[in-house]
C-alpha cells in the first residue's frame, strides 16, 4: 500500500494516508460522508448469528469515527455447490436485522460463488466535519475507556476445538453481535479526543496505532481491563489464536511491561477481536459521566482501563 500514489483532496478529511478506521469526505461545511467495508469467514456455527456479528463489525467503524450509519450493502462469497441456499438466507437475514437495529437501510449488495463462505458489508454514514473522531487526537491526561470486554478470539479458538462451554459461547456471541451504537451515542457533548474500535489487532495493536498517531504514550492497567469469563482459563490451556500471538510479537518492541504483569494477561491484551468495543480517549473530567451514561444505556462491561501520558511517545506501558 505504501508504494501506491494516493491522490489528496481538500475535502478528503480522512484518507489512506492516516490509516484510520474509515474514510471521510466532506460534502458541505456541516456534512461529511463516512465509508467503510469489512467481511470475513464464519466465526460461529449459526448462520443467523454470523450475519449479526459481521454486520455489527462492519457498522462499528462508522461509530468509531463519531458518525451515524445511513446505508449498507451486502458482500457475500458463497459455495453454492456444497452449502444449502438456506444458509445464505439466514446470514443475510441476520445482517439485515442488525443494520435495521442500527437505524440504517440495506440498499443492495453483491455476491459471487466461491469455495469459501465469506460475508460482510460496505457501510456509508455521516458526521459533522468538525466532530470526526480519529486515532490521532489523544492528549496527555486523557482517560482511556474500553466499552466491551476482551477474550472473544480465545473463546472462538476454544469453540473450534469443541472445548468451549455453552455459556462461554453465548457470552462471546452476545459481545460480538452488540452494536457500538450506544457506546458512541453516550459520548454526545463530551470532550472526545480520539477513538478507535478493537478488532483484529487486539487492544495492544489498536492502542499502539492510537499512541503513534497521537504521538503519546498509553498506560494500560491490566487488572482493570474487562475480560470475558472463561477467556483466561482457555488462554492458560494454550487456546490462544495465531493472530493474537502475531499481535503480541508485533507490538513487543513498542511495549514497556512491568514485571508483575503475567504472560496470560499480555495474551488477553493482544487477543484478536471480532466486533470489539470502542477504545476512547477523553478528558478525565468526563470519565465518570461517560461511564454512568454507558451503564444507563445498557453497556454494562465498560471500564476505565488507563490513561494517556507523554512519557514515551508512540509506546504502550502495561502495568498491573
Amino acid at each position: 500500500m505504501k508504494s501506491l500514489a494516493f491522490r489528496s483532496h481538500p475535502d478528503l478529511l480522512v484518507g489512506l494516508e492516516q490509516a484510520d478506521d474509515a474514510g471521510v469526505y466532506r460534502l458541505t461545511e456541516e456534512l461529511a460522508l463516512i465509508q467503510t467495508v469489512d467481511f470475513f469467514t464464519p466465526i460461529v456455527n449459526d448462520p443467523y448469528q454470523f450475519g449479526q456479528i459481521a454486520a455489527a463489525n462492519a457498522l462499528s467503524d462508522i461509530y468509531a469515527m463519531g458518525g451515524r450509519p445511513l446505508t449498507a450493502m451486502n458482500i457475500a462469497c458463497f459455495p453454492l455447490k456444497t452449502t444449502p441456499a438456506e444458509v445464505l438466507k439466514d446470514i443475510l437475514q441476520g445482517g439485515m436485522d442488525k443494520v435495521h437495529e442500527a437505524g440504517a437501510l440495506l440498499v443492495g449488495g453483491h455476491s459471487v460463488e466461491d469455495a469459501e463462505l465469506k460475508y460482510g458489508l460496505a457501510v456509508t454514514g455521516i458526521v459533522h466535519p468538525d466532530k470526526i473522531w480519529t486515532k490521532g487526537g489523544a492528549q496527555p491526561g486523557d482517560a482511556l475507556i474500553l466499552t466491551k470486554p476482551l477474550g472473544t478470539g480465545i473463546i472462538a479458538t476454544a469453540l473450534k476445538g469443541r472445548l468451549a462451554a455453552p455459556e462461554a459461547e453465548a457470552a462471546m456471541i452476545a459481545v460480538m453481535s452488540a452494536l457500538n451504537k450506544a457506546a458512541a451515542e453516550a459520548l454526545e457533548g463530551l470532550e472526545v479526543h480520539a477513538a478507535t474500535d478493537i478488532t483484529g489487532f487486539g487492544l495492544l495493536g489498536h492502542g499502539l496505532e492510537m499512541a503513534q498517531a497521537s504521538k503519546v504514550e498509553l498506560t494500560i492497567f491490566a487488572a482493570k481491563v474487562p475480560v470475558l469469563s472463561w477467556a483466561r482459563e482457555y488462554a492458560e490451556m494454550g487456546l490462544v489464536p495465531a493472530g493474537s500471538h502475531a499481535n503480541r510479537m508485533f507490538c513487543e518492541k513498542h511495549l514497556k511491561v512491568d514485571a508483575e504483569v503475567d504472560q496470560i494477561s499480555l495474551d488477553l491484551l493482544a487477543d484478536a477481536q471480532t466486533s470489539g468495543g470502542l477504545l476512547v480517549a477523553l478528558s478525565p473530567l468526563h470519565r465518570e459521566v461517560y461511564l454512568s451514561r454507558l451503564l444507563r444505556s445498557g453497556v454494562t462491561q465498560a471500564a476505565a482501563i488507563g490513561k494517556v501520558t507523554e512519557a514515551d511517545v508512540g509506546r504502550i506501558r502495561v502495568v498491573p
